[in-house]
Formats: structure tokens, C-alpha cells, sequence
């Protein structure tokens, strides 16, 4: 399975737009992303995606109420847990306890410093894809995480 593993898009719709289409053109099974959308009507370009999405709230999510509507089900407080192709995943806004929740779960995911981390745990990975928007590194980053290899992809966008 191929998962698109993205945060930290601040309102920015043409990086959104570009990260769809991207994941879009490559098949990808499944998006999560790990917060810091912001705004409900960035839903509308999110919903451009052909695969299941799911994320969690971040720090800077606002409007939560109206981003619930506009998610339908796929936004959640985290820590969220999921399971996807046999592999445990637990999806974070800001990392606390990263170190202890990679013993419990394959894939730790978590968001909100935008900065790269891809680090190989004995169980799986801990994964911060970095930042989408691009607001405070210059670079439009995501993860491409293939579970059946138990590799990820660091792609600019």
C-alpha cells in the first residue's frame, strides 16, 4: 500500500493542488494528514483526491466545527489511531512521546515543526513529512510511504 503522508499546508491551495495531483498521478491508496490545515475551505480542494483521506486537528486548525463539516468524518482530535494494510499507525499533531509511541505502533506520524524526520525505529518508522506549504523552509514537502517495502519517499513538490 502507498500512503501520501502530509502536514503543515497552512491555506496554501496551490501547494494542496500540487500534492493532489501528485498522489493523484500516482496511484496512491491512501492520504493522512497530520495537521495544520487551517482554514474549511481548503476541504474543497482535498476533496479533489480519488483515495481515502484522514487527518487530525493541528494547532492552528480553526473553525474546527465548520472543518469537522467540511472533512465529513475524515478529521480527528489526535492522537489517532489507524490501521491500514496489517501496519499500526498513530497520527500526531506535535510529538509528544514519539520515542515511546514507536515502540507501540509501525508508523508514528506527527507534523507541526516542518522539518524533515524519517527515522527508522525497530518496529517501523517515525515520519514528519516536513512542511506543505513551504512557508518557512522554501521546500514543499511530503512523504511516500510504501508499507508493503516498508520504505519512505521524501518528495518536493
Amino acid at each position: 500500500m502507498i500512503v501520501g503522508i502530509i502536514s503543515d499546508t497552512h491555506d496554501n491551495i496551490p501547494a494542496i493542488e500540487s500534492a493532489v495531483e501528485l498522489c493523484n498521478d500516482r496511484d496512491v491508496d491512501f492520504v493522512i494528514h497530520l495537521g495544520d490545515i487551517v482554514s474549511p475551505f481548503c476541504f474543497d480542494t482535498f476533496d479533489k483526491l480519488k483515495m481515502d483521506f484522514v487527518g487530525v486537528f493541528g494547532n492552528n486548525d480553526g473553525e474546527w466545527l465548520y472543518l469537522e463539516e467540511k472533512a465529513r468524518n475524515r478529521l480527528y482530535k489526535p492522537p489517532y489511531e489507524l490501521n491500514l494494510d496489517g501496519k499500526s499507525f498513530v497520527l500526531l499533531h506535535e510529538p509528544f512521546g514519539i520515542e515511546k509511541l514507536a515502540n507501540e505502533y509501525d508508523y508514528c506520524l506527527y507534523g507541526h515543526l516542518h522539518k524533515i524526520d524519517i527515522r527508522k525505529t525497530k518496529r517501523g518508522y517515525i515520519i514528519n513529512p516536513g512542511e506543505l506549504c513551504g512557508y518557512l523552509t522554501g521546500k514543499r514537502t511530503l512523504v511516500m510511504l510504501d508499507t508493503t517495502k516498508d520504505e519512505a519517499e521524501l518528495i518536493t513538490v
